[in-house]
């Protein structure tokens, strides 16, 4: 979908485990940074679409997490629309806030992603990630696990999702695939969390500062294989928010430096019957053709590293190489900060954590860093377009929802 709206302020907590802090809390730390950021006070706002994932497994907050978020504020009476998408949730809350505010429905509106999965009993926010497939359908999980296994060529493990998310044995047997496929080895996958850790060092708002080796990332402990610890994203809690504006409204703040949302394209997943299709590529090439860009005209990328070759088979997807180039395309560095095209250089999931309903949005907080100069010692060189990737959940074998957003640079 073409939008034109306008990012007015960004902010966002640190991300990681914040067991001494409520949903309420961490939400507000991002909204208020977000209004300083845009100089702006909360009575201006319109509207706000409030993204939340979790909360009624994890914390047993049900059907109304933003009303009770931006009641702890003092804003009431504005519309409040409650996002749940799985892992897409922030990006969907930004994506329709883009597209209320390019309709000319709104010139001030907050889109907020916030979650808490640390908790004492680990069991609560592993139950929310088994629930984001179709439970009712019958064989659940293991039919999903059994349609991939026979497309992989490869067995299902014998303990799936134990002391682990069953997403991480849906992306093992994906992996796989690909390895037979296109010759991807754990090593490429290592490559991949070596970046991130090497970004996400550069953030002081990432989970993990460390900087990892291609060696440690290898011999960090097996989850399932091919996948180690460090090639998998954490579970982990923070909050993002954006203040979006209008066209109009952008001109009466005199924004410096303005970031204008050109396209954000919402796709579910489908029972499709050609191997080549996905949501991914379906997302993209809309949210291309809406912002008259291609590949080759991006600056950098914010993608869904989930699990470490998810990166790699998402350059593939999003057309940032051909399809069996996404290793080759890790090996020559270009994804690299000071590389051709710099993937995550807020850290990924991997590296800056991946509280559910909260990526989305810190997503575009990072692009937005990176398209005005203000990402500090992560900053690359001429960012003028970025592009945002976000997917959720599990429908057949591909993600439920995926949200591709551009960025441009204006002036």
């Amino acid at each position: 979908m073409k939008m034109n709206a306008y990012i007015a302020g960004i902010g966002m907590t640190s991300f990681g485990n914040h067991l001494d802090k409520t949903l309420k809390a961490l939400a507000g730390e991002a909204i208020q940074a977000a209004l300083d950021d845009a100089g702006m006070d909360k009575s201006l706002l319109q509207a706000a679409w409030m993204a939340n994932a979790a909360a009624s497994v994890v914390q047993g907050q049900v059907m109304i997490p933003g009303e009770v978020v931006l009641r702890s504020m003092g804003i009431g009476r504005i519309p409040v629309i409650n996002v749940e998408n799985a892992c897409a949730s922030g990006a969907t809350a930004f994506q329709q806030a883009c597209a209320m505010v390019s309709a000319g429905m709104y010139d001030v509106v907050l889109a907020c992603g916030s979650e808490k999965l640390f908790h004492e009993d680990r069991a609560r926010a592993m139950g929310a990630f088994a629930g984001a497939i179709d439970v009712e359908e019958e064989g659940g999980t293991f039919k999903i696990l059994e349609m991939l296994s026979l497309a992989a060529k490869e067995p299902i493990a014998t303990d799936v999702g134990v002391n682990r998310s069953v997403f991480m044995d849906i992306y093992s047997l994906m992996t796989r695939k690909h390895m037979k496929k296109y010759g991807s080895t754990k090593k490429h996958f290592a490559m991949v969390s070596a970046k991130n850790s090497f970004h996400g060092s550069l953030n002081p708002l990432a989970q993990f500062q460390k900087v990892l080796t291609v060696e440690e990332v290898l011999a960090s402990r097996t989850i399932i294989e091919p996948l180690t610890l460090t090639m998998c994203s954490p579970i982990g809690d923070g909050a993002a928010a954006v203040i979006l504006v209008s066209e109009r409204k952008a001109r009466e703040l005199g924004l410096r430096n303005p970031v204008r949302v050109m396209a954000s394209a919402l796709a579910t997943g489908w029972d499709w019957e050609h191997e080549n299709d996905n949501v991914g590529t379906l997302a993209s090439d809309l949210a291309y053709e809406a912002a008259g860009i291609g590949p080759q005209d991006i600056s950098c990328v914010e993608l869904h590293d989930a699990s470490a070759p998810s990166e790699i088979m998402a350059y593939e997807y999003l057309g940032l190489c051909r399809p069996g180039e996404g290793a080759k395309l890790i090996e020559s560095g270009a994804t690299r900060i000071g590389g051709r095209l710099p993937v995550n250089t807020s850290g990924g999931l991997l590296r800056k954590g991946h509280p559910i309903a909260a990526t989305g949005c810190a997503q575009i907080v990072e692009l937005t860093k990176q398209l005005q100069g203000r990402a500090e010692r992560r900053q690359i060189e001429h960012a003028r377009i970025g592009m945002a990737h976000n997917a959720g959940g599990l429908i057949g074998m591909d993600a439920a929802s995926t949200v591709v957003t551009i960025l441009r640079r204006e002036g």
